[in-house]
């Protein structure tokens, strides 16, 4: 059976996604903030295996989750609808976006984890985070290619790592597993696997990840 991606956020990230795994064989259903009326022309590009709904029906509709917007404190989401599903987060901790989230200044916790917490009865897992969506076609390569790049995952939950690494795979890019989630933070900006995400194979990667060092902020 085909699977179906709820994709809630539609930004640069999510359409860049929606187009990718639909030229993979997937269906998606996408929502935005605005309302499902300001996609029709995404729809049209993506043809007949994209539609688009309200975020609450298309995380209903989906099997599997993409959030594909920056974490926020109050927001409200489709907890029931996302509820024993694998919810991939694509989001970075950016302070002059996003504000200050103390918890995650402190090392206390990582801004996936806090969204975990927000999806308590669903599986999440951060993924697509430090490869730019803009070349998430471009920088993709066959699997035995030599200069085939390889992207982390984080999770508490295996079956959510071997879905993203099904994933990865299908979109031409190797994995390396960056578990549990309270060490997603390795691949934030400015870490070692950010800066090199454009160049680094399995090998590089797996070191980049052991360089990286956390910074609290006070």
């Amino acid at each position: 059976m085909t699977t179906t991606l709820a994709i809630i956020g539609t930004g640069e990230v999510g359409s860049q996604l929606a187009r990718a795994v639909v030229r993979n064989g997937y269906r998606v259903v996408l929502a935005n903030s605005r309302g499902p009326e300001t996609l029709t022309g995404l729809v049209a590009e993506l043809g007949p295996a994209a539609r688009a709904d309200h975020a609450a029906a298309a995380a209903a509709a989906g099997d599997v989750a993409v959030l594909a917007f920056p974490y926020r404190p109050e927001h409200v989401l489709p907890v029931a609808e996302l509820a024993d599903k694998i919810v991939l987060d694509t989001n970075n901790y950016m302070v002059w976006r996003d504000g200050h989230l103390p918890e995650v200044d402190s090392g206390e916790v990582t801004e996936h984890e806090l969204r975990q917490r927000q999806l308590p009865t669903s599986r999440l897992a951060k993924a697509f985070t430090h490869v730019e969506a803009v070349h998430l076609f471009d920088r993709a390569r066959p699997a035995d290619a030599p200069d085939r790049i390889a992207l982390s995952v984080s999770s508490d939950h295996p079956d959510a790592v071997a879905f993203v690494t099904r994933l990865y795979d299908q979109l031409g890019y190797d994995t390396v597993d960056n578990s549990p989630l309270r060490e997603s933070w390795r691949t934030t900006p400015r870490t070692p696997a950010w800066d090199d995400h454009a160049v680094q194979g399995r090998e590089q990667l797996a070191a980049n990840l052991l360089r990286a060092r956390r910074v609290v902020r006070p």
